[in-house]
């Protein structure tokens, strides 16, 4: 079992930054890829960003590609999202994720484990 706790989320100003991160207890993730999901009121889960297990690859959604930065500390066994120049639709609950494999994917079903979420606010 794993289990996934994230945190650093928060009310921010359109422009502003927040970095959240994913702590994991229960097994060492640091021989799997870890991801980040969204989710905003009235739409689905959407794929955020991911990482490979050992940080080497990186992949983003097109709509936060260059604003993001996924980073994985294999010895903390924490992933974290440093998001800058954050603008008011990407207001939603970001959920970090536990690959089922080694290889960062862009797809739901490929994550076993996930997180509670963490509520991120941009404001006008």
């Amino acid at each position: 079992q794993v289990q996934l706790v994230e945190s650093g989320g928060g009310l921010v100003q359109a422009g502003g930054s927040l970095r959240l991160s994913c702590a994991a207890s229960g097994r060492t993730v640091s021989n799997y890829a870890m991801g980040w999901f969204r989710q905003a009121p009235g739409k689905e889960r959407e794929f955020v960003a991911a990482i490979s297990w050992s940080g080497g690859h990186t992949y983003y959604a097109d709509s936060v590609k260059g604003r993001f930065t996924i980073s994985k500390d294999n010895a903390k066994n924490t992933v974290y999202l440093q998001m800058n120049s954050l603008k008011p639709e990407d207001t939603a609950v970001y959920y970090c994720a536990k690959a089922r494999g080694q290889i960062a994917r862009m797809i739901n079903y490929e994550y076993d484990y996930w997180g509670q979420g963490t509520q991120v606010t941009v404001s006008s």
